[in-house]
């Protein structure tokens, strides 16, 4: 685990590239992992088996 100051660093690293990417909507930026990790890149928020199944309709 990053030490504080490190993931402080590194947030203050990926808030400014998502705020160049707001303004300039065509602009290519890279991330790497850690950076894509915080700006949310890799969150999981798909429905479960379970809750597609009590979802349809039949």
């Amino acid at each position: 685990m990053k030490l504080n100051n490190e993931k402080d660093a590194l947030l203050d690293v990926v808030n400014q590239k998502m705020n160049d990417l707001k303004d300039t909507l065509t602009l290519s930026i890279e991330f790497s992992p850690d950076e894509a990790d915080l700006a949310g890149a890799f969150k999981e928020d798909a429905l479960s088996v379970q809750d597609a199944e009590d979802s349809s309709i039949g």
